[in-house]
Parts: C-alpha cells; sequence; structure tokens
C-alpha cells in the first residue's frame, strides 16, 4: 500500500543554477549537493534535482505546487517576479496562487490553501468543472 509521496526528482540542465534558484529564490533547506544534483527538504518532503542534458520543458498543465503562508506570500511573490522568472498562467481558483517557470521551464506555483479549502470552494461553486463524484 502506498502511504505517502516519496520525493519528486527534476531534470535541469545547470546544477549551480537551479541549486540556487531554489534556495535562494524559493527558499528551500538544502539537505546536499554534488556536481550533477542536489537534495532539499520541504516541509518533511524531499526534493531532488539532476542534472539531464535532455531537459525540455513540458507544454502540458503538469505542474508542482508548494505551499506557503497568507503572511509570506507577497513577498515570496515579489522575491520570484524580481528574480525573472515567467508567469505562465493567471490564477483563476480559491486562495491566491502565483504560477511560474523556474529556469528550466519547470511549471511551478506557490499556493495559500490546501486540499480542503479547494474541495469547501468546489463544493460551494464548481465553476467549470463538471460530472463531480465526491468521495469524501
Amino acid at each position: 500500500m502506498i502511504t505517502s509521496m516519496n520525493h519528486i526528482t527534476l531534470a535541469v540542465s545547470d546544477i549551480k543554477r537551479s541549486f540556487d534558484f531554489y534556495r535562494d529564490i524559493l527558499g528551500l533547506k538544502p539537505l546536499c549537493s554534488w556536481d550533477s544534483g542536489a537534495y532539499f527538504l520541504v516541509g518533511d518532503f524531499w526534493f531532488c534535482l539532476n542534472t539531464d542534458p535532455n531537459v525540455r520543458p513540458d507544454p502540458s498543465y503538469t505542474h508542482y505546487a508548494f505551499s506557503v503562508t497568507q503572511e509570506d506570500f507577497q513577498s515570496l511573490s515579489q522575491r520570484i517576479i524580481s528574480s525573472g522568472a515567467k508567469i505562465f498562467k493567471q490564477n483563476t481558483s480559491e486562495g491566491n496562487s502565483l504560477y511560474f517557470l523556474d529556469p528550466d521551464g519547470h511549471k511551478l506555483e506557490i499556493h495559500i490553501g490546501d486540499w480542503q479549502s479547494r474541495i469547501a470552494a468546489k463544493k460551494q461553486d464548481a465553476g467549470l468543472w463538471q460530472n463531480i463524484k465526491w468521495f469524501i
């Protein structure tokens, strides 16, 4: 039985550039780094970077969202924007979100809220969601 997510590894083209972005701009806690990779801690979640000469941006909506507090949202958003990160989408769902690209074009999001707040909002107004089957 699966008990939780273990880690995510993103392929990057330049480990130093990506390490600096995730540590200095997003504020992730580094665990270790080496010539071709790095490990970070995000809360209790293990986040990995690994160099790959074939890395290319994914054109799909697939993205990775990081939780942020209401108090930190504006300052972190400003730091991300000031770093030159490209914004790829405007927020249209509950909670504050900023959607942006990392140096290799990985789609990222900082978000205020959690799954409970998203479900509660959708139970109030489903918006564009159709034929919802609730399991909770």
